[in-house]
């Protein structure tokens, strides 16, 4: 395309040349002089004005910034442009609607308007698929599920017996929802699995990453608030509560019966104990163990987690005290 026809594509004003044409889109890095890049922040400049690109997509503060690419188109958001593009040239999701022959409907299944249900998907009984929703193939959807309008089921996705989606729901390859949770009782027989007969219930606009898995509740129903984000490979146990528009990281887990309130973020591998609850705002920093309740608005971090700012000033303490304790061994050693 030239940039004369992206700019119109993603509404934005053209600086420079109208007629270049422009063969595919890059990091500012890794741009070559047929590629078009993109500044998002001002931490980036550095980058931007070394850059091999023939064409940028900026904000308008950046309209005038040298050095860098001549040829500028200037958005108000420069990822919500490039995102117009690349669904333009490349969308992602080419699903074929319509019932792929090798799949499996169930008895009492019924949708509205299209659909698509890929190769060896398995949908069970009295499944309601909403308008537009795509099943990739080998997924499985259970018997008793509810999707919303505009779901996503990623291959091999498995969505456990009940299970309920709002509208424009995605779930990641290989995620698990809804199946049981870890629930064991001491006896003096063994363990035995207590029973897990509640429900999964997926909020509108969620999305599940590949390899993640949500438990079912134990009586009660796991919940999944509106809008939060699941990263891949996370762990949510029975009966949590996790509320809206929260963003939860790669290998995150959370015990049974715990409740993440709104706009909680929960970085890469934290960990959270059962029955504690995390504060609406609440920030825990990667690889942070909860043990107990996090205060609304709170950055905690560490091992138990704790205050953020006290765990980096303990941290650089235990870095001036290292060598206080080399003077204080060469003290001792002397006769």
């Amino acid at each position: 395309m030239t940039a004369g026809q992206i700019a119109t594509l993603v509404g934005g004003e053209l600086v420079g040349h109208h007629d270049i044409h422009l063969a595919g889109i890059a990091p500012l890095e890794r741009a070559g002089p047929g590629d078009l890049t993109f500044l998002t922040a001002a931490r980036y400049l550095s980058a931007f004005h070394a850059t091999q690109a023939a064409a940028a997509l900026v904000s308008p503060q950046f309209r005038t910034v040298a050095p860098g690419p001549g040829t500028r188109i200037i958005v108000p958001q420069p990822l919500d442009a490039l995102r117009t593009l690349i669904d333009h040239l490349a969308p992602s999701d080419q699903s074929v609607w319509g019932v792929h022959p090798t799949a499996t409907v169930g008895h009492g299944t019924h949708w509205a308007e299209r659909i698509a249900i890929g190769p060896h998907a398995t949908i069970g009984r009295r499944v309601a698929l909403g308008a537009g929703c795509r099943i990739h193939a080998h997924a499985i959807v259970e018997d008793n599920v509810r999707l919303g309008d505009d779901c996503v089921i990623g291959a091999h996705a498995t969505l456990y017996r009940g299970v309920v989606l709002g509208h424009r729901v995605v779930v990641g390859s290989g995620a698990r929802i809804g199946g049981p949770g870890f629930g064991f009782e001491p006896t003096s027989r063994g363990h035995v699995r207590l029973p897990q007969v509640g429900s999964c219930h997926v909020a509108d606009d969620v999305e599940i990453g590949a390899n993640t898995t949500i438990d079912r509740g134990s009586l009660g129903d796991t919940e999944v608030g509106v809008g939060t984000k699941i990263d891949n490979l996370v762990q949510i146990a029975h009966n949590v509560r996790v509320g809206a528009r929260c963003i939860i990281m790669a290998q995150v887990g959370i015990a049974g019966s715990s409740a993440v309130e709104d706009d909680v973020l929960l970085a890469g591998q934290a960990g959270l104990a059962d029955h504690l609850t995390v504060g609406r705002n609440a920030r825990v920093a990667a690889q942070s163990g909860v043990i107990g309740d996090v205060a609304a608005g709170a950055t905690v971090s560490g091992y138990p987690a704790r205050d953020h700012r006290n765990v980096l000033r303990q941290t650089a303490a235990l870095g001036r005290l290292a060598p206080l304790v080399t003077a204080l061994e060469r003290i001792t050693e002397r006769p």
